[in-house]
């Protein structure tokens, strides 16, 4: 049996990850208030991939609570990947809390666990997010203009 080193948090990727990540909301949810939703239809070519649906549940002067969905052609068939999303303004970031209804992840897991949830888990569903975003910013289309931003 090989004696593994234990996994140490890297705060610092997510820190970093969780800034990214406000960044990207930010710029996808514009101007959008509680309740509201933002649909980012995700296009390749002349294909479409279905839509990244945002919605502000909740918004307070310090946080916001965004659901990150996605709908398409695969609905009743998968299940489709959907998150919850804390935004906090103060120190802008965001952070994953809720993953396909699995709530509160721990900074670190030890491996193997009952769940099978990685060692990092929360980075990885922190970069997941991300990556969803980034996509959405790159290659999707929505009547909101987001050119005009940086």
């Amino acid at each position: 049996m090989t004696n593994r080193n234990a996994y140490v948090t890297d705060l610092k990727a997510l820190q970093s990850e969780c800034t990214a990540n406000y960044v990207r909301l930010k710029r996808l949810l514009g101007d959008l208030d509680a309740g509201e939703t933002r649909e980012v239809e995700l296009l390749s070519g002349d294909r479409h991939l279905g839509a990244l649906c945002l919605y502000l549940e909740e918004q307070a002067p310090y946080t916001s609570v965004i659901r990150v969905s996605q709908r398409g052609v695969l609905d009743g068939i998968l299940d489709t990947p959907r998150m919850r999303v804390h935004l906090y303004h103060d120190v802008r970031m965001a952070e994953v809390t809720d993953f396909q209804r699995k709530r509160h992840f721990d900074g670190r897991y030890r491996y193997p666990n009952a769940h099978m949830h990685q060692p990092d888990e929360k980075l990885q569903l922190n970069r997941f997010l991300g990556e969803w975003l980034d996509h959405g910013l790159t290659h999707g289309h929505s009547s909101l203009d987001l050119s005009h931003l940086p």
